[in-house]
């Protein structure tokens, strides 16, 4: 079983989007650093070939400990059908993410149709989603939003300049606080460039995004180091809630509250991320 894989839905990271019908490629994924991996049998596979790497995906995922996500077609086409039916049940599937959500039904009627154990990730790109957000946030079965960038961008001729796409990253961060779920899953990025990627990285992190899809196993590191928390930020947050303690719990002033929370939050994500302080 990979030993780097320890990190869960709520907490991860780097999602990496693995083409559906390479099962060559599965093992080589699930050994990567990558948070979650996602085996993809929407966009990456030609409607032709959608029944064999359905196939190939549930085989390789009944066979020993290995598990991962799958991303299955949107809600309105006739494959998704076939996805849910045959995909429930399957011993290592740890969820679904479900291509176009555009409503809470979406996400209800597919864990309801997974038999209710298979959390689903819902993937936003469209306008309708992005103004549905909130209700999708709230529906039965999600664990978390994702933005998917690249189709948001065609469905409203938006580009990709960062403070036009600040608005439905917003959103989502938003909707996520509403529902109470972990921040969003950010959509990914294209370049290969290191220095873009931990650009746009940053970008995800300063907008309150929690998450990023990745492309290829290379940007993995890169999304991993900049969305956990710095060493700079964990040895503050160990400083300040051995000041806390030391001074017997006691909130000295309104700032205290907000500061006490982030200092726990990342206190908590370096132990999962395994990242230390600042000697």
């Amino acid at each position: 079983m990979n030993k780097h894989r320890k990190i869960g839905p709520e907490d991860a990271r780097s999602w990496l989007l693995v083409n559906g019908s390479r099962t060559e490629l599965f093992d080589a994924a699930y050994e990567s650093p990558a948070d979650q991996i996602v085996l993809d049998i929407e966009d990456a596979v030609d409607p032709a070939a959608k029944d064999e790497a359905r196939r190939g995906v549930i085989e390789w995922l009944s066979s020993g400990e290995r598990q991962a996500w799958v991303r299955i077609n949107d809600h309105t086409t006739p494959y998704w059908g076939d996805d849910v039916s045959q995909l429930a049940g399957v011993p290592g599937l740890l969820g679904v993410m479900l291509a176009k959500t555009e409503s809470a039904a979406d996400v209800t009627e597919t864990f309801d149709r997974l038999g209710g154990a298979a959390p689903v990730l819902a993937l936003i790109e469209s306008a309708l989603g992005i103004e549905e957000a909130v209700s999708i946030a709230r529906a039965r079965g999600v664990v978390r939003l994702a933005f998917g960038s690249g189709d948001y961008r065609r469905d409203t001729g938006t580009s990709a300049d960062e403070l036009a796409m600040a608005y439905p990253r917003s959103r989502l961060v938003v909707a996520s606080r509403i529902g109470g779920l972990p921040g969003p899953v950010d959509g990914p990025t294209v370049s290969s460039s290191h220095p873009v990627l931990r650009e746009q990285a940053g970008v995800t992190v300063s907008l309150g995004l929690t998450g990023k899809l990745c492309l290829d196993k290379e940007q993995l590191p890169v999304i991993n180091e900049v969305i956990s928390p710095a060493p700079s930020d964990v040895a503050w947050a160990r400083d300040f809630l051995a000041d806390f303690d030391a001074r017997g719990q006691v909130i000295r002033d309104g700032s205290d509250l907000p500061r006490l929370g982030r200092a726990r939050k990342i206190k908590r994500l370096a132990e999962v991320f395994g990242v230390s302080a600042l000697s």
